[in-house]
């Protein structure tokens, strides 16, 4: 009996064509009542970038999938217990934080930023992966 679930699996080979991968990955996993979301950028579900040159854009595309996959996984953004952020250039720090903290208003997360010398793909200016928990049910024991 599996101890965890998969969600949204796929292929690196249709993920990234532009590169000669072949591993097998999810977006997220629900390991008990943690829920672990793989590093989401300005890229929708369809394989759409969503604002080209605008780190704010893409973090506002890539916390719409964080929300879709928590939801997904029987969580949502209430939960997130940490965010890792990462971005490309230094000056994205306040747009990308700004968007990120517009979504997560009320929730006080740990987190942790970084700042990187580029990502999987050219054009992704930010990144962020999560790990929230699915709170227990009210009376149960």
């Amino acid at each position: 009996m599996p101890t965890h679930t998969r969600i949204r699996m796929f292929n690196t080979k249709a993920t990234y064509p532009n590169q000669s991968l072949d591993n097998d990955l999810c977006q997220a996993v629900r390991a008990g009542n943690t829920v672990y979301v793989r590093g989401q950028v300005g890229t929708d579900f369809e394989g759409r970038l969503v604002g080209l040159g605008d780190p704010a854009a893409q973090a506002n595309q890539a916390m719409k999938n964080v929300k879709q996959l928590l939801e997904e996984a029987g969580s949502d953004l209430s939960h997130i217990v940490k965010t890792t952020t990462y971005i490309t250039d230094p000056r994205f720090r306040e747009p990308v934080y700004r968007e990120v903290g517009q979504w997560l208003k009320g929730v006080f997360p740990i987190s942790t930023g970084l700042v990187v010398a580029g990502l999987a793909q050219p054009e992704w200016l930010m990144e962020i992966d999560v790990i929230a928990v699915i709170p227990e049910e009210e009376g149960a024991a």
